[in-house]
């Protein structure tokens, strides 16, 4: 059979096919609360994964994520989807331990590129300590890939995205700019090789320097982009999160890819519904905004730390930067300057 490029199956790729978040908020924020005396943290404030306590101290942490492929080779595309999905793990402070795997798969495919996919997943989730152990297909016209995650953590340390307080440094552990980059590669414009392998790159080590240091809030930034996310951390807490764009770091070409139109559908959704509640000083052009609002996929951790901690955090890894501080609630929850 001849061999068919994954990316030309698909409309959209990666985080950047997520729902526009105005229609999922319509979709479920009128649904009821679940109700459990052991369920710490569901769907409310948007966290990254739900947490259930065992009753003993620990807790469960369970998420789910799977998307169509914004790379060709099927083992990279195993490899960004497993990531990507065991990253809302490390969000929340956790240890992943199991996956089951959700696989969509066209007929014109041969089926050796579905076992290349698994390959690429089960080898990035044995480098996260992930043991993959079942799953599910379904036939369709365009591929999708993901996993269902499972992980571990004492419920005193896990993280969620509604803790941020007035003070704190706001850290961000990978550069920005996955979506504007894969957008232009897959119009040939644009070299992706640095995007692919910090997709490709584990939150671990990110989550992992944080060990013994005070972690107030968490969440990883995806297809809602770093304004969304911010947002969503923002609402959850009740402050203003303050963001100095010159602090921001972007993967070489981006900017390029933002400038020549190479922009994914998703920044346009993203900004219809963040209008309203982020704050853009008027300086930034077009090309900077369309920076701020696209989305990422397998993008880095967003930590909320006490000044001292973050500084800690810093001296002790090489990839994260600052990217502003934490304030009292103002007339908007985020904020540009």
């Amino acid at each position: 059979m001849e061999e068919v490029k994954l990316t030309s199956l698909v409309r959209s790729s990666g985080c950047n096919a997520k729902l526009p978040p105005g229609d999922l908020h319509k979709a479920l924020d009128d649904l009821p609360s679940a109700e459990s005396e052991n369920l710490i943290e569901g769907f409310e404030s948007s966290d990254d994964a739900l947490v259930y306590s065992l009753g003993d101290g620990r807790v469960l942490i369970e998420t789910v994520d799977f998307f169509p492929p914004m790379v060709d080779d099927p083992f990279l595309f195993g490899q960004i989807a497993a990531a990507n999905a065991i990253s809302d793990i490390y969000a929340m402070g956790g240890r992943p331990s199991l996956a089951m795997s959700l696989m969509c798969f066209p007929s014109c495919l041969d089926i050796s590129v579905m076992r290349r996919i698994m390959e690429g997943a089960i080898a990035k989730a044995a480098e996260a300590g992930v043991v993959i152990a079942g799953g599910h297909t379904l036939s369709d016209r365009e591929p999708k890939f993901g996993l269902a995650v499972t992980g571990f953590a004492d419920e005193c340390d896990v993280w969620s995205n509604k803790g941020a307080r007035a003070g704190d440094a706001v850290i961000l552990t990978k550069k920005l700019g996955t979506g504007l980059l894969m957008t232009a590669h897959k119009a040939g414009e644009s070299d992706a090789a640095e995007a692919i392998e910090q997709m490709r790159t584990l939150n671990r080590k990110a989550a992992e320097n944080a060990a013994g240091l005070s972690v107030h809030a968490a969440t990883d930034v995806t297809g809602f982009s770093l304004m969304g996310h911010s947002f969503e951390v923002a609402k959850a807490s009740g402050v203003t999160i303050s963001i100095d764009f010159s602090s921001l770091r972007f993967l070489p070409g981006a900017e390029d890819a933002a400038r020549f139109g190479f922009v994914p559908e998703g920044r346009y959704t993203n900004e219809d519904y963040l209008a309203d509640k982020v704050s853009i000083a008027d300086v930034f052009s077009i090309t900077q905004r369309d920076m701020l609002f696209s989305p990422e996929t397998s993008g880095g951790l967003l930590l909320f730390m006490p000044p001292e901690d973050a500084d800690e955090y810093l001296k002790n890894s090489g990839f994260a930067f600052r990217i502003g501080e934490v304030i009292e609630r103002g007339k908007a929850p985020v904020t540009v300057c």
